[in-house]
């Protein structure tokens, strides 16, 4: 039990014998905890090559699954007995299922397949107990599929690969200036013209390379409400992310009315095909905010998420400050400058999200101009939007891209497949403290926690997405769930050598991490993709 990937608060044993898991082996669930029975029948049942049919709860040796209201809703606690069997309690569903995600690790990497390797094997469950809990309440990653669109069954992927590390929100980021990815039924056009681009550049935008096949793709309604559930399931939370009024251009070349056109032939715009921030934002009209109501009425009958993101981030002004158009309406609101009405824009958005029920969360920029009370911030510029989002009494999810923007590179040699952004070593992340040091206790408690952000511009295939991602989103895990000591006294050794053992379950799964020791020969492309960055690009 000392290799368990993120560290449980509390291992005791073995003190008891192990429990075989046999053809007969029985599961009990009780109610509440349907999601997890379902889970194990379905996924370790199914590669360990066990039935798990149901059983009476006080079966010899048998599982079983119930809830037990003294331990908090995401807390668990797992009892391997060789007389007994395994008991899984948690404090409500989700607590259950992170309990049962730690007995697959305890059972080895062959639980981690699809199919049994040795059919008739009696595998065993260590003798003992584990006592476990979350640090954060929002353990996040950030995938983008605008930039390089993900397949459907990609996305499945990867919410089995979260919830295999104990992760439970996915910020679904589904738009960009290179691509709409979510149908709106009543605006067709999103993903007709905005879901492909007519060529991509190859690696970071400083790269004179071009491939010039045409890319593209989108999630339909059903794609969406089946990625939702299947989350769900595994008890993590989808945030869509729908840019505005910046990260705009896709959206705008389907349809030339939502940007600046007076100032702008926004009619010849195209989907963006390289990186950076385009300067084509959306005009700050009443045509554009009842388009993107309309949007948003559709996002909420797919997405239950209490909050939704509105992006907010890198809205160049330049067009605004030419656009008769926009002088106009800052004029009439009564608006200092630009950057107000930027503000005003976002503002309109928080009032009717809350009046819907729901909550607006966008990067740090969204502070400027103040914010309504129910708001939230991802603070991706450092700390700093972080600290003044929560001394201003907002909640706050911490994903710094000096500390958690797995795009960037993970050595300071040039032989990284696209050497972008800083150097951000398995150790530099396993070191990240999400909680400012210089907020007070009663501030602290507006950090909900944490996440990962994985932007795909050089990340072209699932195969590039693994290896930027993995092993780092295992110590990200740590970092996430754990209770940690401060960054300077963490066991990184120690890390590492229970990394050894999860490195097995990682192959087990197909994921194409990062080997220890660095890419392979085939994968050194130095000054091919890009130059390295001395710091990062901008939020890309």
């Amino acid at each position: 039990m000392t290799e368990l990937i993120p560290a449980p608060r509390a291992v005791a044993g073995p003190d008891h014998t192990g429990v075989p898991l046999a053809p007969d082996t029985t599961l009990w669930a009780a109610p509440g905890t349907e999601t997890t029975e379902r889970w194990l029948r379905a996924t370790l049942g199914a590669a360990l090559g066990l039935p798990l049919r149901p059983g009476p709860r006080d079966a010899p040796g048998g599982l079983r699954l119930l809830l037990d209201d003294s331990l908090d809703p995401e807390a668990y606690r797992l009892t391997a007995d060789g007389e007994r069997g395994v008991e899984i309690r948690g404090g409500g569903p989700a607590g259950v299922f992170w309990g049962a995600q730690t007995l697959r690790q305890l059972l080895g990497p062959e639980a981690f397949r699809r199919a049994p390797l040795r059919p008739g094997r009696t595998p065993v469950v260590p003798g003992g107990t584990v006592e476990d809990a979350p640090r954060f309440r929002w353990r996040g990653m950030m995938l983008d599929v605008a930039r390089h669109f993900m397949p459907k069954d990609g996305v499945l992927r990867y919410l089995d690969l979260m919830a295999a590390h104990k992760l439970n929100v996915l910020h679904f980021h589904l738009t960009d200036d290179q691509g709409w990815r979510v149908e709106i039924k009543r605006h067709p056009r999103l993903t007709e013209a905005g879901s492909w681009r007519a060529r991509t550049k190859w690696g970071h935008r400083a790269s004179p390379l071009w491939d010039d096949t045409p890319h593209g793709g989108f999630y339909t309604q059903d794609d969406i409400r089946e990625i939702v559930a299947y989350a769900a399931e595994r008890h993590i939370t989808v945030v869509p992310e729908i840019d505005v009024p910046g990260h705009s251009q896709a959206a705008i070349a389907a349809y030339p009315e939502l940007g600046n056109n007076d100032v702008v032939d926004t009619a010849s715009l195209t989907v963006w095909d390289t990186w950076g921030v385009s300067e084509n934002v959306l005009a700050p009209t009443d045509t554009t905010l009842r388009f993107y109501e309309g949007v948003f009425e559709e996002l909420l009958d797919l997405f239950p998420s209490r909050f939704i993101h509105v992006g907010g981030d890198e809205c160049p002004k330049t067009q605004w400050r030419a656009s008769p158009v926009a002088q106009a309406r800052i004029r009439e609101l009564g608006l200092a400058d630009e950057d107000e009405l930027q503000s005003w824009f976002i503002r309109h958005f928080d009032s009717w999200l809350t009046e819907r029920g729901r909550r607006l969360i966008g990067w740090d920029e969204i502070l400027e101009g103040g914010l309504a009370e129910g708001a939230a911030v991802s603070s991706w510029r450092g700390y700093a939007g972080g600290v003044a989002a929560a001394r201003a009494g907002h909640d706050v999810v911490m994903c710094p891209e000096q500390q958690v923007y797995l795009d960037h590179r993970q050595d300071a040699g040039e032989d990284e497949p696209v050497p972008i952004g800083f150097v951000r070593t398995l150790e530099d992340v396993y070191r990240f403290e999400p909680v400012p040091a210089e907020l007070m206790p009663e501030e602290a408690v507006h950090v909900l926690g944490t996440q990962a952000n994985v932007w795909t511009e050089v990340m072209e295939n699932q195969g590039r997405v693994d290896y930027q991602v993995f092993p780092r989103l295992a110590a990200f895990a740590e970092v996430a769930w754990s209770a940690l000591p401060a960054p300077g006294e963490r066991d990184f050794a120690g890390f590492e050598q229970r990394l050894t053992a999860h490195y097995r379950r990682l192959d087990a799964l197909g994921v194409a991490y990062r080997r220890p020791g660095g890419p392979l020969p085939w994968q050194r492309r130095p000054g091919i993709l890009g130059r390295p960055i001395d710091g990062p690009p901008p939020r890309q």
